[in-house]
């Protein structure tokens, strides 16, 4: 039995939003008792017949990121992922590229083997994709999108909560008291919702 709390955390690595939090995440894990676990979710999934599509994705470009997460994922384990992850926002796209152009710089910043990038183009992840995808939302709703975090304390109980959203990172001790109060609300019984100002544009 750990004393840490395992925080399991579903993403899009396309959204901006999702990698503040992504960032917020690995924050409170310096000044609070908490490991995190990497598992992917998809916009395209959850968008998936609706008659507007929020992200105005009509091209489906927004698989492309995570069929190639995936296979890192499948190929090489959870802290490839994170390597990986982290690279995306790092190593060209924070510079003005896109993708794939930035992908493979990821990849090579990441050290892996630049074929990965092949699987963008391919469906032969999105079983596993569509799959993770379903494990996350089952456990909060559809009504949320990315991403979801279900938080597993030392004492086994499991709070489940979508964001938080975030426009910059916190850090040090400010990172720390938003994962208690966080945690406090969402593991409230009857807890729904909680809203703050309206998004401002992300601070990469």
């Amino acid at each position: 039995m750990t004393d840490k709390a395992i925080a399991d955390f579903w993403f899009d690595p396309s959204c901006p939003y999702t990698w503040i939090t992504s960032r917020w995440l690995l924050e409170a894990r310096k000044v609070r008792p908490v490991e995190v676990r990497w598992h992917l979710m998809s916009l395209s999934v959850l968008n998936e017949g609706r008659d507007d599509d929020p992200e105005g994705d009509t091209e489906g470009y927004l698989w492309v990121p995570v069929r190639v997460c995936a296979a890192v994922l499948e190929r090489y384990g959870q802290e490839a992922l994170a390597r990986f992850y982290t690279a995306m926002w790092t190593a060209g796209r924070a510079h003005g590229q896109q993708w794939p152009d930035s992908l493979h710089d990821a990849l090579t910043a990441a050290d892996l083997p630049l074929d990965l990038a092949e699987a963008g183009a391919s469906t032969a992840y999105d079983e596993a994709i569509r799959a993770s995808h379903a494990e996350g939302i089952g456990l909060i709703g559809e009504h949320v999108g990315t991403p979801v975090v279900a938080v597993t304390g030392a004492d086994g109980e499991r709070v489940v909560f979508f964001g938080p959203v975030l426009s910059q990172v916190p850090t040090g001790e400010q990172a720390g008291r938003l994962w208690d109060g966080t945690l406090l609300m969402a593991g409230t019984p009857a807890f729904h919702e909680l809203k703050g100002s309206p998004h401002a544009t992300p601070r990469l």
